[in-house]
């Protein structure tokens, strides 16, 4: 949607709440130039979790290793 900065100041509320319901960007007309509201991506707290290192393999073989070493203060 592109619309004048008249109109946006007419309707700023109703303008960004359209653009948050929907995720379409608005650009506005301003002096022959144009400028962009964007509404953020929001990003899932999945995303954000540092990936761990793994073990492969059977769990049982985990309990016959030996942590003496790695357990020592």
């Amino acid at each position: 949607m592109t619309i004048s900065s008249t109109k946006l100041r007419e309707n700023i509320y109703q303008i960004l709440d359209e653009a948050l319901r929907t995720g379409q960007p608005i650009e506005v007309r301003r002096k022959g130039r144009f400028l962009r509201i964007v509404p953020e991506v929001a990003v899932s707290r999945m995303a954000k979790l540092r990936r761990r290192p793994t073990i492969n393999g059977d769990a049982g073989d985990l309990v016959h290793l030996d942590w003496s070493e790695e357990w020592k203060a």
